[in-house]
């Protein structure tokens, strides 16, 4: 099945994020992350979902081109688009393992934020192999915790969500 990446611009109100998410279930879709945040523009948020699967997604997407919060949708095709997870992930520590723990940080361009000498955390960011990866190779040392975001993503180049004209007319809904 094929991952689906889509950017939804929204008015930044109270209950959007539920019943744009609602639709998803409604229509039997899974989604696998589901990240929200601000804009350049305090009013309208931007929700980034990713999800498996092709059977159907033009119909969602324009069930969600409908709903009256909805300002632009945005396919993000994978080769067109820059995508991002950050990944916090709390192991355990030990003399014994520290160097080898030190040497897959090194490897993953990754940073240590926190260290303790029974514990470490470590910050990963990348695409979600390098993080499926990186959680592999730490799972042999004992992973105590960790917290792993959706993806953010965004066209390469110039594209945006919304050209001018749409911002000018979002700007006006809002």
């Amino acid at each position: 099945m094929e991952r689906n990446i889509v950017a939804v611009l929204v008015k930044n109100h109270f209950g959007v994020l539920n019943r744009v998410t609602s639709m998803f279930r409604r229509k039997g879709f899974n989604i696998d992350t589901v990240t929200v945040g601000e804009t350049e523009n305090p009013e309208v948020s931007r929700i980034t979902i990713s999800f498996l699967g092709t059977d159907e997604k033009d119909q969602i997407l324009k069930q969600l081109d409908k709903m009256p919060d909805v300002i632009t949708i945005q396919e993000l095709d994978r080769e067109a688009s820059v995508s991002r997870e950050l990944l916090l992930i709390k192991v355990k520590n030990s003399a014994e393992v520290r160097q080898d723990i030190m040497s897959i940080v090194d490897v993953f361009r990754a940073k240590i934020i926190d260290y303790a000498s029974d514990a470490v955390t470590i910050e990963v960011t990348g695409e979600s192999s390098k993080l499926s990866a990186i959680i592999e190779l730490l799972s042999e040392f004992g992973i105590i915790e960790m917290a792993r975001t959706g993806l953010v993503a965004l066209a390469r180049g110039k594209e945006t969500a919304l050209n001018v004209d749409e911002m000018v007319a979002a700007q006006k809904q809002i």
